[in-house]
């Protein structure tokens, strides 16, 4: 392992430890040649899972994406940080958990949908708006119509 500080190319494990989740190995090392120490995490490899678009590609899921939708979706809105996470860890998760390597983009903004849905209504109309391309105002509408009658139930 590299130093990050100097570039040495040799370093010493001082200290190792399994993460409080128990997911991976937490190293403290030490560089000889300029003395400061850092951490490394260790984690096992996951599987690769694809997305398959709509025009037909494929591209690696990335987690990064959703978060940064559902950020947008939740600002200024009673919805921490954590609770984001949680739910892109929730569909991360139950992706890994199938036995495909390859999932269609609409299964992963359904799965994301309907879990906005529970955590936060205002959020998930937005969200809902650039994924399903609500084109005018009877969009919102209609979609918020579903919601107040799916409430009253």
């Amino acid at each position: 392992m590299n130093c990050p500080y100097c570039q040495h190319k040799d370093t010493r494990v001082v200290d190792s430890r399994v993460s409080e989740e128990g997911s991976a190995v937490r190293r403290r090392r030490e560089c000889p040649e300029c003395g400061r120490r850092f951490t490394t995490f260790e984690h096992p490899e996951e599987p690769r899972i694809f997305v398959i678009k709509k025009d037909g590609r494929r591209e690696p899921f990335d987690r990064n994406k959703i978060l940064g939708g559902l950020t947008k979706a939740c600002e200024k809105r009673p919805v921490s940080r954590d609770q984001i996470e949680a739910l892109v860890d929730e569909i991360e998760r139950q992706l890994r958990d199938r036995l495909s390597e390859e999932v269609p983009s609409r299964e992963v903004g359904e799965m994301v949908i309907e879990r906005l849905r529970r955590l936060d209504e205002v959020a998930y109309v937005r969200f809902a708006s650039v994924y399903k391309e609500f084109g005018d105002a009877s969009s919102f509408v209609r979609e918020i119509e579903t919601l107040s009658s799916e409430e009253q139930q």
